[in-house]
């Protein structure tokens, strides 16, 4: 059994009162808290290692590298890759669609040709192929939802066409909480020649990820979701897209040798990694996983559960309450609104309560305008949260709603 208590004296921000009440943190779609083990992870690397990497001989140029090095195999080893030579830190999901966007997408889909994505991605997956079928003269297609939230399969299906070079797709959505089944997708993909990207940002916190199980050809998460340092991110690549595609940036560390007349690059995910990388952030990862390792991901995914599961429960008994996104496979992440009310004075309200949840069209402005909504207010939960919190929030709220009848 989890000791909740102390997981979450583990997280020093939960000490915190906000407007006089005790911090309620429920924005974790967002971002997450940090535990004091990857706080430590980087103060330590800023007190007793900061160095540069890769390119020193001296002590501590030698510790920081292997740290920044031990944290790509932590991820590796985290999301079931081959080899750590198929992870590229960047600074986030939305520099690892960038990079696939420009480095592969750029060079390797020819015009005339279509990519698709779905209604329910976050911004970070529509924009970057906006861009480049803008550049490229491509076609964007656009796969629809069901109401409920669900994507429409069938319809994507029959949208596999010889001219669909890619598809990109979220695992989880940071909106709707929707799971996607992304390992049968994929499979019907590479029946038909495309490539897939997939959009990990919400599932690698809080559910078991495996890329060779799900035999993505990209996936892409952010840190900072996952109790590490905001900055922080990994692309994950198969091998032959890594050997293939060109260099998204240029500059120090990814050279063999330069002269004025040809640079020739190097081997593996130090080609995408231009100028001083994100130590500390990479090693504040690799502390972030050990955190979640040691509790367990499967036990992470099924208290959240828990605590969608029983927060769905009391939303429903508000009156003029409308939840957004039923899907039947959901993570834990509740969107909704309430009728005649705008989402920004809940949350202003809930505030002054010191709860913390989103507001607005959280970076998918084209899925409220599917619902009709300028937006929503959006509870997310993470391993520390409690029902003790949950209930706490429904009465917060209940008392926000009549201060707003």
């Amino acid at each position: 059994m989890m000791n909740l208590e102390n997981i979450r004296a583990q997280f020093p921000i939960l000490n915190r009162n906000i407007n006089k009440h005790k911090l309620v943190y429920f924005d974790n779609a967002a971002t997450s808290q940090k535990p004091k083990e990857v706080i430590n992870s980087v103060t330590n690397y800023y007190s007793n290692t900061n160095s540069n990497v890769h390119r020193g001989v001296h002590t501590l140029s030698q510790e920081a590298s292997l740290a920044y090095e031990l944290a790509r195999k932590k991820v590796a080893t985290f999301i079931g890759a081959p080899s750590e030579n198929e992870i590229i830190f960047t600074q986030g999901t939305t520099a690892g669609i960038n990079l696939v966007a420009s480095s592969y997408g750029a060079n390797f889909i020819d015009k005339g040709n279509e990519i698709i994505v779905t209604h329910m991605e976050h911004h970070s997956n529509i924009v970057p192929w906006q861009m480049l079928c803008e550049k490229n003269k491509l076609s964007l297609k656009v796969a629809p939802i069901f109401e409920n939230g669900e994507l429409d399969i069938e319809a994507l299906y029959k949208m596999f066409t010889p001219n669909v070079k890619m598809l990109c797709i979220t695992h989880v959505s940071n909106t709707l909480g929707t799971i996607n089944p992304i390992k049968k997708i994929i499979q019907e993909a590479h029946k038909h020649g495309i490539i897939v990207l997939v959009d990990g940002a919400q599932a690698v916190p809080h559910c078991s990820v495996n890329v060779v199980d799900l035999d993505a050809d990209f996936y892409v998460f952010s840190g900072h979701k996952m109790y590490a340092p905001t900055g922080i991110g990994v692309l994950y690549a198969k091998q032959k897209f890594i050997t293939m595609m060109p260099p998204y940036q240029g500059g120090g560390g990814i050279i063999k040798t330069v002269t004025f007349e040809k640079t020739e690059y190097v081997d593996g995910p130090l080609k995408f990694e231009a100028g001083t990388p994100i130590i500390a952030g990479a090693i504040g990862l690799g502390a972030a996983i050990d955190f979640i390792e040691k509790i367990g991901i499967e036990n992470i995914f099924e208290h959240e559960k828990m605590l969608h599961d029983y927060a769905i429960e009391k939303l429903h008994k508000i009156k003029d309450l409308k939840i957004i996104g039923t899907a039947k496979h959901k993570a834990g992440v509740i969107s909704f609104s309430v009728k005649n009310i705008h989402p920004f004075d809940i949350g202003t309200l809930l505030d002054k309560m010191g709860i913390a949840v989103r507001t607005g069209h959280h970076c998918t402005q084209p899925l409220m305008q599917y619902y009709g909504l300028q937006g929503t207010v959006r509870a997310s939960f993470a391993i520390y949260n409690t029902t003790d919190e949950i209930d706490y929030f429904i009465a917060s709220l209940e008392k926000c709603l009549g201060m707003l009848e």
